[in-house]
């Protein structure tokens, strides 16, 4: 866990997303916290994550996301040096599909 995010209000922030039950959920609460901006920001990094663990290069992925390499060559330093977090989630949102199916 990185200490420098470490705080009261992040635990409080993530407390709150915990609660969301669905994506209707998602969307009103996050359009209520975020910016446009930011909450494309945060999708298009995901997205970008994604694609990373499917092995696409990156022209394929500007051209899917728009997002410029700079952004792409940070994601990608998150999936290599980071949490692994990416790679759990991914995992369990493959899991939940399965199950739907």
């Amino acid at each position: 866990m990185n200490s420098k995010i470490k705080d009261a209000n992040t635990d409080f922030l993530f407390e709150a997303i915990l609660q969301l039950k669905n994506i209707e959920e998602c969307y009103q609460f996050f359009e209520d916290l975020c910016t446009v901006s930011e909450l494309k920001a945060m999708s298009q990094r995901i997205a970008v994550a994604k694609m990373l663990s499917d092995k696409r290069v990156y022209s394929d992925i500007v051209a899917a996301t728009g997002a410029s390499t700079a952004t792409i060559s940070r994601v990608n330093r998150s999936l290599i040096y980071g949490c692994d977090a990416y790679d759990m989630v991914f995992s369990r949102m493959e899991e939940a599909g399965k199950k739907k199916k």
